[in-house]
């Protein structure tokens, strides 16, 4: 029983040490293309949004307020 909550302890430490890391600045221009992005088209993100709140009838936390019509 010690062994494997001593092997999940290693494993555990392990994930947080190598899970962080810094950035070069040189790298940076890689991560700032476009297709990093979590939205990369964000006129279709807010397309998804609104179909999304029309269809639920609800605002989604997104400041829009409305009705189920898709009128707003």
């Amino acid at each position: 029983m010690k062994s494997l909550l001593r092997g999940l302890v290693v494993i555990t430490l392990c994930l947080f040490v190598f899970s962080c890391s810094s950035v070069n600045p040189w790298e940076r221009g890689i991560l700032a293309k476009p297709e990093m992005a979590w939205e990369p088209d964000p006129l279709v993100g807010q397309l998804q949004e609104h179909v999304y709140f029309s269809k639920e009838g609800s605002s989604g936390g997104y400041g829009a307020g409305g009705g189920g019509c898709g009128c707003n």
